[in-house]
């Protein structure tokens, strides 16, 4: 006996994405499911490499060609590498609205018995202040961007989770380069 009515779901063509085979009975034109006959795609949830119905976060931004995706592809490369970017530029602009320097400087042991002196530099930033205003705008944009990049992995399609993974990579490799390591040299367990 044929069950794989009950699931509602039927497979398509490989490069396609799940979608309802039918209605239940009891779903009518006047009486549907979650509001409307909205022809709701389901994610798949294993990964594919197809370009046919793939929805990109909205409902409306279906993909369906090839050169659709490469599109998409070019599109979300580009959004992982301004994430990536985004978040240097922040911890950049961070370093350069700092305020209220001070200095701490406490003993530590030396070599042979001898005491050295150890300075820190302790800095702060002010609440009310542009610099802090234009890092949190920054901030609800990187996280919004973030999930973004996730919800886009979320669609299991194998074209765009590369295009993700290769773009933060890219954007990792042409901005992080000119962020400051501080290497402490009385530190020896790394």
């Amino acid at each position: 006996m044929d069950h794989s009515h009950h699931m509602g779901m039927s497979y398509m063509d490989s490069n396609s994405t799940m979608q309802p085979s039918h209605h239940h009975p009891a779903t009518s034109a006047s009486h549907p499911h979650g509001g409307g006959d909205s022809h709701m795609m389901m994610m798949p949830m294993t990964f594919y490499f197809g370009f046919k119905n793939v929805e990109l976060l909205f409902s409306g931004l279906v993909i369906n060609t090839a050169g659709e995706m490469a599109g998409a592809f070019v599109a979300v490369f580009l959004l992982a590498m301004f994430y990536e970017g985004l978040k240097i530029a922040r911890e950049s602009l961070l370093r350069k609205s700092q305020v209220s320097i001070r200095y701490n400087s406490m003993p530590v042991p030396g070599p042979n018995g001898t005491i050295l002196m150890e300075t820190h530099k302790t800095v702060g930033q002010q609440m009310l202040s542009f610099p802090h205003l234009l890092q949190t705008v920054l901030h609800i944009i990187q996280v919004v961007i973030s999930y973004f990049l996730m919800l886009i992995f979320m669609t299991y399609n194998g074209y765009l989770c590369i295009a993700v993974a290769a773009g933060a990579g890219t954007g990792y490799f042409l901005f992080s380069w000119k962020k400051a390591v501080v290497v402490d040299i009385t530190e020896h367990c790394h």
